[in-house]
């Protein structure tokens, strides 16, 4: 809930009013933009707090240049491949933009959980003790060099009882507050927003890309049962945990489709390009009674046009490809059962992102994962491309719900944020709880 010394991040949209948002994903492969009208729409039973339907308007979409795991590495070539899409998306909805949600994948991403207690004396809950509670949680939380992507309050507590989400005006003896706290490392996220003042963007929000991901792909009784979503990324897979209807958790490796591309011509001494092609159309993790028979067409790199093609069988791809599938899964599962995720997130993973669409993935993670999967693509948008439909644009249209369930995060005011010397989005954990609570 929102204190008198707390701001949100971003003013969630209003109930009955229509309203523009504007999205930008900035990924290591691919660059999209999207403008969309969101307009007020009756709650549905799966997706539960959607209050708008969004309604695209503009998109634009092309190669990232620059970016490297969500990281900026080149400024120049990121600027030039921001400014392209962006133009595209704003010539398609005939407005000029001004400031952009963007997700975030960069910077070592991810979460903790930061729990405090305040006497009560058996007196009411006020506004004021939730001011105490969660400067007590300041205390635990400060840490060094860290930017804040989300902070969510799970839930709070009275006397050990759990799961209370509005303490106020209740009686106990201690009040407690679990807090989840997505954040990055703050270089490379100033990075992120120099770049984009470059391009006179200015940051409206930020999410967490295994977020956005979520918001897109899960229904209402997956977050609340507990679920675990996992985007295939071109060169990050993240993965975020949702229970009892919050985000919980959210972690990121930085290996992803890409890297099988890279695997399949480094092995089959054919270009990225060619490599994506095969990956595209004839890459499966699984193998198939036919695979050895199956022979597929390769140039090698450096070989003439007139040169005749090689041939290798589809097996030979396929065992190229399932031992980078398999390292990721593992990863993923080895880092959720150190944190007790595997547990918090129930029996269901939703696999989203482009490689997730690989033949034989959901079947993998089954064997990987020891839990049941689904493949999970964009739901509550209408308006999209085509070709933008697929799990590959999940993110995007998760950053598009966003402004409708943002109500429960918080910031300091704008005023307080001069880190990068542009009124700066980005700003310590410790100081962001310090001065926000």
């Amino acid at each position: 809930m929102m204190t008198d010394a707390m701001t949100s991040r971003l003013r969630p949209v209003q109930p009955g009013k229509t309203t523009l948002v504007a999205v930008l994903d900035i990924g290591s492969t691919k660059i999209c933009c999207v403008i969309a009208r969101l307009t007020p729409r009756a709650e549905g039973r799966a997706l539960k707090g959607r209050s708008h339907q969004a309604e695209v308007i503009g998109f634009g979409y092309g190669p990232s240049a620059g970016v490297k795991s969500g990281v900026v590495t080149d400024i120049e070539k990121a600027e030039h491949a921001i400014r392209s899409v962006v133009g595209m998306a704003e010539r398609a909805a005939g407005l000029t933009l001004e400031s952009v949600i963007v997700n975030v994948t960069a910077g070592r991403l991810g979460s903790e959980t930061f729990s405090a207690a305040v006497s009560l004396d058996g007196q009411e809950v006020e506004k004021t003790d939730l001011h105490r509670v969660l400067r007590a949680v300041n205390e635990r939380s400060v840490r060094p060099e860290r930017s804040i992507i989300h902070a969510l309050p799970i839930g709070y507590a009275i006397d050990g009882q759990k799961g209370i989400r509005d303490p106020k005006g209740m009686v106990g003896d201690k009040l407690g507050v679990d807090v989840a706290v997505v954040s990055s490392e703050t270089l490379a996220m100033r990075n992120l927003e120099l770049v984009l003042h470059r391009c006179h963007l200015q940051i409206e929000a930020l999410i967490a890309t295994p977020y956005a991901s979520g918001l897109a792909t899960l229904v209402d009784d997956e977050s609340q049962l507990g679920v675990a979503c996992i985007d295939f990324g071109g060169a990050t897979t993240t993965v975020s945990v949702f229970n009892d209807g919050h985000l919980v958790y959210a972690d990121a490796i930085a290996i992803g489709g890409h890297h099988l591309t890279l695997d399949i011509a480094r092995q089959l001494s054919v270009s990225v390009a060619d490599a994506e092609r095969l990956k595209t159309f004839y890459g499966s993790v699984l193998p198939g009674q036919a695979d050895e028979r199956d022979l597929i067409a390769i140039q090698p790199v450096g070989a003439s046009h007139d040169e005749a093609p090689g041939q290798v069988a589809r097996s030979v791809l396929t065992r190229i490809m399932r031992p980078r599938i398999e390292e990721i899964l593992t990863a993923i599962r080895d880092r959720m059962q150190a944190t007790g995720m595997m547990d918090v997130c129930g029996r269901r993973f939703v696999l989203t992102g482009g490689a997730s669409e690989m033949t034989g993935l959901p079947e993998v993670a089954r064997r990987t994962l020891a839990r049941n999967v689904r493949t999970g693509r964009p739901m509550g948008i209408a308006g999209l491309p085509e070709m933008a439909k697929g799990a590959a644009f999940a993110t995007v249209a998760g950053m598009l719900i966003y402004p409708q369930v943002c109500s429960q995060e918080y910031q300091e005011p704008r005023g307080s944020r001069k880190l990068t010397g542009t009124d700066g989005y980005f700003h310590r954990v410790g100081n962001w709880l310090r001065t926000s609570f």
